[in-house]
């Protein structure tokens, strides 16, 4: 099965980093970049474009000025006409250096974007990639609601009617942050890591049946919202079965598979008495604790262990 791929337009880059323009190419800003690999071309300028990656944003710095600024006009130009006639997103130019004026000329000549940053060249490559790693990542989307409770991305998941969004509400309340609810969509940024948010359209509204629609920023403050958070834990909420054996000490390890990631996970019954919001907040510091190396069911279990093994052992002056 082919995987869906992901693009961001150029002009997104641009406004995101505000980029400097140097020359105007028409259609720039819909250019798509599919890819969040970049390019120092430092090979190219040389002549050398065997695995040239045409599908990457390029980028150049001081010593790749510094090598066409020791080239004669004649053989800069020659290296830049060459270079410029891969068909690559565009050309950025970092450390605020000023582009020659041919290379502006062949630039423009092959329409490829001339773009200018004051960031230093490493730092800046690291940036841009890690948000082109987010926004190009693979991603799915969830029915379920995604809060932030004491540092922790708390997926909670369930039928609709379970109680996922009068929980999320109650955390609000007592000091956490909302990022999604009814719709969350999850992208995979790393091979360990995977990041919720919130279609833009819905983004800090919440649904409370009865009340209808409420503006959680508007009512809480924008300390009650986040934009986006990293998924540390699934809780899967049920409506409670007589009939079904619910795990009573958390000695086993659960997990959830979300696009190939196995994140912790828990199963809560509900039904009515159980305060929902307060078992959210022990379940993530109890995360947390694991996390550290702390897991209070095995340790209560080695106690058991300990003081059978010690009932057990015969009475030395038997």
């Amino acid at each position: 099965m082919r995987k869906p791929s992901y693009n961001v337009p150029l002009g997104k880059v641009i406004s995101e980093f505000g980029l400097e323009e140097l020359n105007r190419v028409p259609g720039a800003h819909d250019i798509p970049v599919t890819t969040s690999d970049i390019n120092r071309p430092g090979l190219q300028l040389a002549g050398f474009f065997e695995y040239f990656g045409a599908d990457r944003i390029q980028l150049i710095g001081a010593v790749e000025m510094a090598y066409l600024e020791n080239l004669s006009y004649e053989e800069r130009y020659a290296s830049l006409d060459t270079y410029f006639t891969q068909e690559f997103p565009c050309l950025i130019i970092a450390r605020g250096k000023e582009p020659f004026p041919e290379m502006v000329e062949i630039a423009t000549k092959y329409g490829r974007p001339l773009l200018r940053t004051n960031e230093e060249t490493s730092r800046f490559a690291s940036y841009l990639i890690y948000y082109l790693n987010v926004e190009l990542a693979p991603r799915c989307s969830k029915h379920g609601v995604l809060v932030e409770v004491y540092g922790e991305g708390i997926l909670m998941l369930g039928e609709s009617g379970v109680g996922k969004s009068e929980t999320a509400l109650e955390l609000v309340k007592r000091g956490h942050r909302l990022v999604a609810d009814d719709v969350v969509e999850i992208r995979k940024v790393s091979n360990k890591t995977l990041v919720g948010s919130s279609p833009d359209i819905i983004r800090h509204f919440i649904e409370i049946r009865g009340v209808g629609i409420l503006d959680v920023k508007n009512l809480y403050g924008v300390g009650s919202v986040k934009m986006t958070e990293g998924i540390n834990l699934v809780v899967n909420m049920e409506l409670w079965d007589t009939k079904k054996q619910y795990d009573r000490l958390g000695i086993h390890d659960e997990y959830t598979e979300i696009l190939g990631l196995r994140i912790p996970s828990l199963t809560v019954p509900v039904r009515p008495g159980r305060n929902l919001a307060i078992i959210i907040e022990v379940a993530a510091i109890n995360h947390r604790q694991k996390k550290m190396g702390y897991n209070a069911a095995k340790v209560l279990s080695e106690r058991v262990i300990r003081e059978i093994e010690k009932n057990s052992m015969p009475n030395s002056e038997a």
